[in-house]
């Protein structure tokens, strides 16, 4: 099918229509989509994204497709409540965000230039600096957004004003500054003279450090974590299963037993070669 063809709009509305229609219709007719508020689905809204997350992040296309409904009726049921109350509908949610788009891109619907990735982006910070009325480039960052996250919005919107490394070699030249001082904090041999509140703020540094690298280097920290994250999950549970098909429990295994079946789960060829698992 001929997904980006004009001939698919018509398809493409009508489906929009039919999900608004179904929605009226559940928003009259069933106790617990009649019982929804913002406050209500706000938590569900969450956990569908992390899902929608998830499915990007194991490219798996069939999922991205069904959390994006999931998304897509989460937003117009929003929509849906606040036009119960007078205040909006879907119709100005849309209008006012393409009114946002035309005015955040002068450079494709006005005369302004921008040749570059980066261009684009210095001037879409500005431009919300006027839209907004914000004092500071860095009071667009949610306050809510998961630290890691956040690290990473705050040092592009910092770019964005012109504050930043020039050079990646200087990046990772601050890295390890950070963990040297991250180190310094741990070299007693004392383990009861460690200050805790020091080398948690030396900690945090050496993160934003290394979040500034990967930045550098086109890495996504939190998708790269991510990954990491899954990899272990599997190997893991690699070492528990295989651990008992053998008989064993794992609080009876050494760690030089574990470590055998670890092994293994690197070498397995049962792990998913999609992107999202490679090694």
């Amino acid at each position: 099918m001929e997904y980006n063809s004009p001939n698919r709009r018509p398809a493409q509305l009508a489906a929009f229509g039919r999900l608004l229609d179904v929605l009226e219709r559940l928003r009259a007719e069933c106790p617990w989509d009649r019982k929804q508020t913002l406050q209500t689905l706000r938590h569900l809204t969450i956990e569908e994204t992390y899902e929608l997350s998830d499915a990007i992040i194991r490219d798996d296309l069939n999922d991205v497709k069904k959390e994006l409904g999931d998304v897509f009726l989460h937003l117009i049921f929003y929509a849906k409540i606040a036009s119960e109350t007078g205040h909006f509908d879907v119709a100005d949610v849309l209008n006012a965000q393409c009114e946002k788009l035309i005015f955040r891109h002068p450079h494709i619907y006005g005369d302004a230039q921008a040749d570059t990735e980066d261009d684009v982006k210095r001037n879409w910070e500005q431009l919300k600096l006027k839209e907004k009325g914000n004092t500071s480039v860095l009071g667009g960052v949610p306050t809510s957004l998961p630290a890691l996250v956040k690290a990473m919005r705050i040092q592009e919107k910092a770019r964005g004003a012109g504050f930043d490394w020039e050079k990646s070699d200087q990046v990772w030249n601050k890295v390890q500054e950070e963990l040297g001082e991250f180190e310094a904090e741990f070299a007693h041999t004392d383990p009861s003279s460690i200050n805790q509140e020091r080398a948690t703020a030396e900690f945090g540094d050496l993160l934003f450090s290394l979040i500034n690298f990967a930045r550098h280097a086109g890495i996504n920290p939190e998708e790269a974590l991510e990954r990491t994250n899954q990899k272990f999950i599997y190997r893991f549970q690699y070492l528990e299963s295989e651990a008992a098909r053998d008989g064993h429990r794992l609080q009876d295994l050494s760690l030089t037993q574990m470590d055998v079946y670890w092994e293994q789960a690197k070498k397995s060829n049962l792990i998913s070669t999609s992107p999202a698992n490679k090694k």
